[in-house]
């Protein structure tokens, strides 16, 4: 395998094996896409990728991280992104989304204001937010409250009709976001998790809302389209979620059509010590490949060509996900292509400029 080599998932083909990974842009109203989204979005298909996955897109408004999340929540959000997809497909690249709800770390502040600071209600923020338990993410952090049964029916219900409004809109890739110590993560880990329901204790009922979700998507999506799905596989803590757990995990949400799993890391507590460095979740990626025998994703400081190929050659991963280089370069894929000695189609409006 090659980092520029086509790959095909169910119906969907995509040109290489970089993607876009998901980056809160902090620029709408009301959820809305803007001018903004469509520029910062389309520069990197133009650019060569072969996916483009928006930012967190939240199924509920009470599931943004900040006032300024794009959001999915409504019919009256689909033209917008729409108006994104059409430009995407155009350049060649496959148009994706991450639905997301954002529990105990929602209503914070954007990142260059009062980052994580949670945002008053008179400022646009809300009360409640909403997590597995009561438990806040720090001190500093709203204190949720812990979902009911009916609460959690509504959250998948609120993802599959976000998935109705993702396939109206055009998107050929779903995104499902259980990391980050958002929403699903914060049941999945036994560091927040303390319910003694059918929701909380054992491995299989942590997972449950997952599966819920992820079902519910299923049965909107279309079988020809692919559904990934993005972990923590590691809390980095002890006592925490495991990669161990996410391995298991894999094996558990293939069957129900998660066709990949993006295998980030950390963000459930404020306390643990990541050991970041180049590729450093790359090893996790790796491990559920060969383990659940499911495609995977690597993410989290890929920043040279070589890296990335090296990663695509030696099979730690199927796809390479790119954030902050990508905001630094939004044509790597055509710097890598020239590095790499591979072929990659440059718009012909920049032909010009070719190597």
């Amino acid at each position: 395998m090659n980092l520029f080599d086509s790959i095909q998932i169910r119906d969907v083909s995509f040109r290489n094996r970089i993607a876009v990974s998901p980056m809160c842009n902090y620029s709408s109203e009301d959820g809305f896409a803007n001018d903004w989204h469509l520029v910062h979005l389309g520069a990197r298909a133009i650019g060569g990728v072969g996916a483009v996955i928006t930012e967190a897109n939240a199924v509920l408004p009470e599931g943004r991280i900040s006032p300024a999340d794009l959001g999915i929540w409504k019919d009256e959000h689909i033209e917008g992104l729409a108006r994104i997809v059409r430009f995407l497909r155009q350049i060649g690249a496959v148009p994706g989304t991450q639905l997301a709800h954002a529990g105990f770390k929602a209503s914070t502040d954007v990142p260059w204001h009062n980052q994580g600071k949670p945002v008053p209600v008179s400022e646009g923020g809300w009360r409640p937010t909403y997590s597995s338990t009561d438990k806040a993410f720090s001190p500093e952090s709203i204190q949720p409250e812990a979902l009911t049964s009916q609460g959690i029916a509504r959250i998948a219900q609120a993802f599959s009709d976000a998935a109705v409004r993702s396939l109206h809109a055009g998107f050929e890739l779903i995104e499902i976001h259980g990391a980050h110590g958002y929403l699903v993560h914060e049941f999945l880990s036994p560091l927040v998790n303390t319910r003694t329901d059918q929701y909380g204790g054992t491995f299989e009922n942590r997972t449950r809302i997952l599966r819920e979700i992820i079902e519910a998507v299923r049965k909107v999506w279309p079988e020809r389209l692919p559904l990934w799905l993005r972990i923590s596989a590691s809390d980095w803590t002890e006592g925490g979620w495991t990669i161990e757990d996410s391995i298991a995990l894999a094996k558990q949400v293939k069957p129900l059509g998660v066709d990949l799993i993006d295998s980030s890391s950390g963000g459930i507590v404020p306390s643990a010590k990541i050991p970041l460095g180049p590729g450093y979740q790359t090893p996790f990626a790796e491990r559920i490949r060969h383990e659940a025998g499911i495609l995977t994703g690597a993410v989290g400081m890929i920043t040279s060509p070589e890296q990335a190929q090296h990663i695509i050659a030696t099979a730690q991963a199927d796809f390479v996900l790119l954030a902050r280089e990508l905001l630094r370069n939004p044509h790597w894929p055509l710097h890598a292509a020239h590095v790499l000695k591979q072929e990659l189609q440059w718009p012909n409006q920049y032909l010009r400029a070719r190597f």
